[in-house]
């Protein structure tokens, strides 16, 4: 059977290899069309170009001679969802979660040769917490302007915001090894306790459509079920450890 062709004009420069241009060939290659690259070498090239066809952006796609249009009008085309998706989305967490439980789990097997539900279950909050720990420290501008709309605390005092995410990194550390348990632990909990009743007013009694800065500024995660959930593991974890610390 004959492929269908399919002509795609893209920017390859030696400055610049447009991304867009790159996945809609290959978009076109994996839906079985035969395609024709043209690369457009130089701005002035691609400026002249999009004169010509009256567009304002490049790649333009071409499929048996019918003009289609730029990478997310393929998509459409394909009937594929735009790139990079749009809308809430909890994948940032699922994935988090999903990476600190592999973790946890190998973790547990290589120091103890079996699979210890207590041990993994402390492991994949621990890892969990530095996990999110990390996305709120790469950016704590903009994971500050998403914690204060709905911290009681960090809304009393901004500062806190980011005091809560160096809590709730170096208390992860801490708790994977049970250091300094008297220390870190209260604190942990006295900051996951503000932050759970925070959301429950901000979610559940004020009824407010917010994002989550469990995962840093920007993020397009709904505050709801999942942060709390979050938050309350974390307090388990805290009276957990103070309770064996304890015994």
């Amino acid at each position: 059977m004959k492929k269908k062709k399919a002509t795609i004009y893209r920017m390859v420069t030696p400055d610049h290899l447009c991304p867009w241009g790159i996945k809609g060939k290959d978009l076109l290659k994996r839906h079985g069309y035969e395609v024709e690259d043209h690369h457009l070498s130089t701005m002035d090239e691609d400026k002249a170009f999009k004169e010509k066809h009256n567009v304002d952006e490049t790649p333009q796609i071409w499929i048996e001679d019918e003009h289609i249009g730029g990478i997310d009008e393929l998509r459409e085309h394909l009937g594929l969802g735009p790139d990079p998706k749009e809308g809430e989305t909890y994948q940032p967490v699922i994935a988090i979660f999903a990476v600190t439980l592999g973790m946890a789990l190998t973790t547990t097997w290589a120091s103890l040769g079996a699979l210890e539900p207590v041990r993994i279950i402390e492991l994949f909050i621990a890892f969990t917490m530095c996990a999110l720990g990390i996305q709120k420290l790469r950016d704590i501008q903009s994971y500050e302007n998403g914690f204060v709309q709905y911290d009681l605390l960090a809304q009393r005092y901004v500062p806190y915001a980011a005091v809560y995410a160096y809590i709730e990194t170096v208390g992860g550390i801490l708790m994977i090894a049970g250091l300094l348990t008297w220390v870190i632990a209260p604190i942990i909990l006295i900051a996951t306790t503000i932050g759970a009743v925070s959301i429950i007013k901000a979610v559940y009694i004020e009824k407010r459509d917010l994002k989550c800065a469990c995962v840093g500024g920007g993020s397009d995660v709904p505050l709801g079920f999942i942060s709390l959930s979050e938050n309350l593991g974390m307090m388990a974890m805290a009276i957990w450890m103070m309770i064996k610390a304890a015994t």
